[in-house]
Formats: C-alpha cells, structure tokens, sequence
C-alpha cells in the first residue's frame, strides 16, 4: 500500500520535533501536525518562560545580599510587564526557529488538530493524509480538580500570561510546578501561601531534600499549610476566599485570602478528541496511551512518546523516547530508556536536583546493603551574610563496592551539578571513584568529593 507518508507526527512540542527532525534526515517522508504554538509546553508555556522567571527573581534575591558584599542600598523596581513581554518575544523567535527548521528538512507541517479515522489514516483540519508510522507526541495539560469555584483558579499556563504581579497569590499543589511558583513570586515580593496534602513539598523526591527545600522556602518567607485540600473558591468583591480543608483531629476549615489562585495539581494526557478507541490505541486508567517498553502502542504501526503516556513527565525523558523511537523503527536498532537514570531538577530557591535512587526507594530494593553518605552545610556566598541557608548533598551507595545508586542535592547550582555527574552515574561509578577525584577549591560540587 502507498502512503503520503513514512511517517506522521501528532504533536510538534520538544519529543514530536525530535522524532520528526531524525526521520528527516534519514530521507523519510514526514508530516507534523501541531493545532497551537510550535514547541509544545516546554518552550511556550513550562520550561523555558519558567527558567527566564527564576533568572528574574534571581536579581532579587542577589540584590538583597547586595549591601553584604559592600555595595550602596539603592531603589529598584521590576517592571512585570516589560520582562514577560520580553520573555514572549524569546519564545516567538525560537516558534520561527522550529518552523525554519521544519521547512529546511522539508518536514510538511499541519497547523491544525489532528485525529483517526482509520490506524493509517489521519485528518487534519479538512485534509485526510495516511502514513505508514504514525507518532503521538500530543503532551499533556493542567489538571483542574471539580470544586465550587473551579473557574476562579488559574493554571501555569495562565501564570506566564498574568498582566501584573498579584499581591497574594495561594498555590495549591506542592509538585513541580506549585514549589518553582511559590519560590521565584516571594521573590518578587508577593505574600505567598502554598497548600499542600501532604506535610512536606515535592511527594516522590528524597525525604532530606524534600526537608531542605521546604525548609528554605518557608525561611523565605513563603506561608506553607500542609495536610489541606482546596474546598471551594468564592469570589468576594475584589479578593478570590480559598477554603481548605485540614487533615487535623477536629477537620477544621480554613479560609485563605488572595487575589490570585494558581492550581497546581498535576497534568493530565491531552488525549481527548483523538477517537483512539476507534483505532484500536488503548487508555490507561486517567487517559493516558498505554505503550510497551518501546512506546508502540496497542496498534502495532502507532506509537507514542512524552507526556500524554503514563512514564516520566520530563521534557528529557519526552525527547530520548521519541530518539529511541526512531532508532528502533526506521535505523532497525532497537533502544529502550532507563528511566532510572535520568536527572531532574527543581528550580526553585533553593534549587534541588537528584538522579537515581532515594534513600527509601533503595533500601526498599536492596535492603540492609544501603548506605548514606551526606553533608549540610552554609555555602561560601553566604558566609557574609546573616543568611541560614543550607546546602544539602546525599549519596546513597549499596554493597561493599559501594556503588552509587543515587545522589541528591539541595542549593546553589544543584542542577548543573547533578547534570555532571550523570555520565560517570550512567558508568557505575562508587564512592571510591568520588574520593579519588580531585577537586576544583573553593565550590560547592567540591564537597560531594569529600563526603565523610
């Protein structure tokens, strides 16, 4: 059968580009559809706006410092609206780069919503185009619980669109995206209250990281009620009343003033509207494609990568799917991802990051043979200053190799730290190989080389 197509892609964010761009250039016949903006969340409404707000909020937190380190106290203002202005002319520049490349690698975009009619066979807008592979790379979106009021709450996306700075700004959901939010707006001086269901932020990460950057947080300022859900959101003249309900013995309510709420409580597949069912693509529990280890779905020639598959929900993760994808389909090389193996990090402040293993998770594993090395302590930047903040650095090793199953950090440049040693991790690398290292003196990375 002669298609229009070797392969199709629903869905141009960072793992559809990837898959699109190395099939491309394998001389494979590609088309792409995306019905938004080019990039998908990542680029236009998560990780780089996100990361151009941290850098923000950093000149703030530097700035406070600033006096410690001899320089004159001066007036400062942040103009909101000039730097995310700013910030959305960054990300169309990189919407024209995408196109640009899509049309050097004469990749035929779509640039409307895609779905099925037959597994070959897809309609876009008021065209139908078949492929031999067709690619699912749709993403996922923010989830909304079901509660009175509902209307009144604000996702991410809208975070990156607001036309000022709120002045008390209640986050509910202590993930991701809740802890980042909650961290670069107390920058920028707004009263902040985070809410939680749990009684310490980041569910999932190491329980000594997820203390310090809680801990930080809350030494900046920001107010954090643990044990609550959000109830209902009322409207009252010009304030938004949150109310919660707390996991204390007498179940209490709360009330919770502010004039923005942000809901930050998951994302969800963005799967709808694709009438997968009538192709025979099947949906895990909370709709998201159910793939094998080599993300091909319950119909053999339809696969699917990234965030509207239930696995790791990390833009890395979405793009070494979508590579291993190709390497197994089109270069007859077949490649799984480890997704142990893939470092994450938290940019909030105080920045964490971790790869491997928890403490938890590993003793879960391997039992007795777990051991911890870890340091905490105050960084050389804020020795001038009358700040308590802490650095956090864990090692989690097993055996009498002592190999590295997992290292967590909590502070200044955990992230690029974390990220470098994800070579030597991926290796095997042992506490051995850390101590035979030779340091560069004085930094931070340094004291992960002489853990005790």
């Amino acid at each position: 059968m002669s298609f229009d197509y070797d392969l199709f892609v629903i869905g141009v964010g960072s793992a559809g580009a990837a898959a699109a761009k190395a099939a491309a250039k394998r001389n494979l016949r590609v088309g792409v559809a995306e019905q938004t903006a080019l990039g998908g969340t990542c680029l236009n409404r998560g990780c780089i706006p996100k990361k151009l707000i941290v850098y923000a909020a950093d000149f703030a937190l530097n700035g406070k410092m600033a006096e410690d380190y001899g320089w004159n106290k001066c007036e400062r203002h942040f103009n909101w609206t000039k730097f995310i202005n700013s910030v959305h002319q960054h990300i169309n520049n990189i919407n024209e780069s995408y196109r640009q490349t899509l049309e050097k690698l004469e990749i035929k975009l779509f640039e409307d919503r895609a779905s099925f009619v037959d597994p070959h066979k897809v309609k876009v807008g008021d065209k139908e185009v078949t492929a031999d592979k067709i690619l699912i790379a749709v993403g996922g979106q923010p989830f909304k619980p079901d509660l009175p009021g509902i209307e009144y709450g604000i996702t991410s996306r809208e975070m990156f669109k607001l036309p000022h700075l709120p002045k008390q700004l209640a986050i509910v959901g202590g993930g991701y995206i809740g802890v980042e939010f909650s961290s670069m707006m107390n920058a920028f001086g707004c009263e902040v209250t985070l809410i939680d269901s749990d009684k310490v932020v980041l569910s999932g990460f190491d329980d000594d990281i997820r203390r310090g950057v809680h801990n930080g947080l809350i030494q900046r300022g920001v107010e954090f009620i643990g044990n609550s859900r959000a109830k209902e959101i009322k409207l009252c003249e010009d304030k938004l009343l949150l109310k919660l309900n707390t996991e204390s013995e007498d179940k209490s309510e709360k009330i919770i003033t502010a004039d923005t709420v942000l809901i930050a409580t998951g994302r969800v597949p963005n799967t709808s509207g694709l009438n997968l069912e009538s192709v025979g693509v099947e949906l895990e529990e909370k709709g998201s494609i159910k793939v094998d280890c080599y993300s091909q779905t319950t119909q053999e020639n339809i696969f699917a990568v990234g965030d509207c598959t239930d696995r790791l929900q990390l833009t890395p993760a979405a793009k070494a799917e979508a590579e291993a994808f190709i390497s197994t389909v089109f270069a007859k090389k077949p490649k799984t991802i480890d997704y142990g193996l893939i470092p994450c990090a938290v940019f909030a402040r105080p920045e964490a990051s971790s790869i491997g293993m928890t403490e938890t998770q590993a003793k879960e594993k391997f039992g007795d043979v777990i051991k911890c090395y870890k340091a905490e302590f105050k960084p050389l930047i804020y020795q001038l200053t009358t700040k308590e903040e802490q650095i956090i650095i864990k090692v989690v090793v097993k055996g009498e190799s002592e190999e590295v199953v997992g290292i967590h950090m909590v502070g200044e440049h955990a992230a690029d730290i974390i990220q470098s040693l994800g070579v030597a991790f991926r290796k095997g690398m042992t506490k051995q190989d850390l101590d035979d290292a030779i340091a560069i003196h004085p930094t931070t990375a340094e004291e992960i080389l002489t853990l005790g």
